[in-house]
């Protein structure tokens, strides 16, 4: 189960010290009261192939560079820190100095290619998952064979103290990889611990075997990043025999609340995370008539509400488009009751309808700290990215967003949140979008300042 192997620097390529000239700043828009989508769309601006609503503006954009342009570089999750912003990428990772939000500057590129790289970090470590076998876990590694034994995939561990120069210390090879996974602090500061998603099982893998559902756990001791290796595999679900996708693509932990929200594929998973190596299945919701891929989960400030994302055709297809009933591919918002019980309250999906050649649906997002307001910024693929508002949740309502045009193939925000002031963009082939809203709505979130933002380790903002 443990593979925890130290590689020298040979192992990596970084490129540290780029200066990235960042788009100049856009006007600043007029502050508009948000009164729903239909407002929203109705005082939309353009700009080239930018179109955004009037509370939103673009203020930078850094393209990909050597050594993560190639021709499937995409762009993938985000993880902050102080000062810093971590965009993952299928080649490796990047680190970005945005302490000037107009002009963010890469500190240095990761060459570390592995499928999809999502990415988290704490204290001086970050956190990198791999989906995709490999001949083993150093950056060198060549892609591997699904039923080669040497195949290896799991989590890459990197210090980062020296963000100019990120060093790889270990890897822990999980089953089936880790498509995800999430940071969850532990009780005391000396281990923090990462719950591994991933789907499976695959016919005739010998890394990923049926059946396959669970999750697994990886424990870090913080002060020995070399010893960290998988302390459990919770069984989570009644899925994933032979002929059945198992596992889940996400999970996000409210470690205050000792709560965590889990999208398993086929359904949503309440679950007690007191006892952070060995949680608790609390509920199991199902919604078979409009959800296809459980995706992600957020949760509200005060633990009443979570959102599940439903990914209907993988990211790859276009599902916001007329043919496309509305409640597919959308958001739906539970309530939480003080029982621990999930509810089902409505739907929601952005209203602009996109063109049938243009992949879109719910993908990645967190909380504006508003109080007193339940507000979420999502990313959509080619879809954009999107404010809503489910303070009420029979009342779901986009109140500004952010889209380019159509690109060919995949293309779009991957992965949208809100860290302290700004709203940051990590665009598949187009690189880091930082836009902000200006609005009477969301402008009481620009007095909350964060040290540090894994989004799906949720915690809570002052009310």
């Amino acid at each position: 189960m443990r593979s925890s192997v130290a590689f020298g620097l040979a192992a990596l390529l970084v490129v540290t010290g780029c200066g990235v000239d960042a788009e100049p700043a856009a006007p600043r828009a007029a502050s508009t009261t948000a009164t729903g989508s239909a407002t929203a769309s109705a005082g939309a601006t353009a700009s080239g192939d930018v179109t955004h609503s009037a509370n939103v503006t673009h203020v930078a954009n850094v393209p990909p560079q050597a050594p993560l342009d190639g021709p499937q570089a995409w762009g993938t999750d985000l993880a902050f820190q102080g000062d810093h912003a971590f965009v993952g990428n299928y080649d490796g990772f990047s680190v970005f100095d945005v302490s000037d939000p107009a002009k963010p500057t890469a500190v240095s590129r990761v060459l570390c290619p592995g499928e999809q790289n999502d990415i988290s970090v704490s204290g001086n470590l970050l956190f990198l998952s791999v989906d995709s076998p490999r001949s083993g876990p150093d950056c060198a590694a060549e892609s591997g064979s699904n039923g080669g034994r040497g195949g290896w995939e799991g989590i890459r561990i990197f210090d980062v103290a020296d963000k100019a120069h990120p060093r790889f210390v270990s890897a822990v090879r999980t089953d089936c990889g880790s498509h995800t996974h999430t940071l969850v602090p532990g009780k005391d500061d000396k281990k923090v611990y990462l719950y591994v998603s991933s789907p499976g099982p695959e016919p005739e893998s010998t890394t990923c075997p049926a059946p396959h559902n669970k999750i697994s756990i990886v424990e870090v001791p913080t002060a020995d990043p070399a010893g960290a290796k998988v302390v459990s595999e919770p069984v989570l679900s009644e899925g994933g025999g032979e002929d059945g996708l198992g596992g889940c693509h996400d999970i996000t932990a409210y470690p205050e609340k000792d709560l965590a929200a889990a999208a398993c594929f086929g359904d949503g998973i309440l679950m007690d995370i007191s006892d952070r190596v060995h949680p608790k299945v609390l509920q199991h919701v199902r919604d078979e008539e409009n959800f296809s891929i459980w995706h992600s989960a957020t949760f509200n400030n005060d633990a009443t509400k979570v959102v599940f994302g439903d990914e209907l055709g993988g990211g790859v297809s276009a599902t916001c488009d007329s043919g496309t009933p509305k409640n597919h591919g959308a958001d739906a918002v539970y309530d939480l009751s003080e029982g621990r019980a999930l509810r089902l309250r409505g739907y929601f999906k952005i209203p602009r309808e996109q063109q049938p050649d243009e992949n879109c649906v719910a993908h990645n997002g967190s909380l504006l700290p508003v109080p007193g307001k339940d507000i979420m910024v999502q990313s959509w693929y080619q879809g954009g990215v999107s404010i809503l508002d489910f303070t009420d949740a029979d009342n779901l309502r986009e109140i500004g967003f952010f889209e380019r045009g159509p690109v060919d193939g995949v293309g779009g925000s991957w992965s949208a949140y809100y860290y302290n002031g700004h709203i940051y963009s990590s665009d598949i082939t187009k690189g880091l979008d930082v836009l902000r809203i200006d609005d009477p709505l969301t402008d009481p979130a620009k007095k909350v300042t964060i040290k540090e933002l894994n989004a799906q380790t949720q915690v809570s903002y002052p009310q």
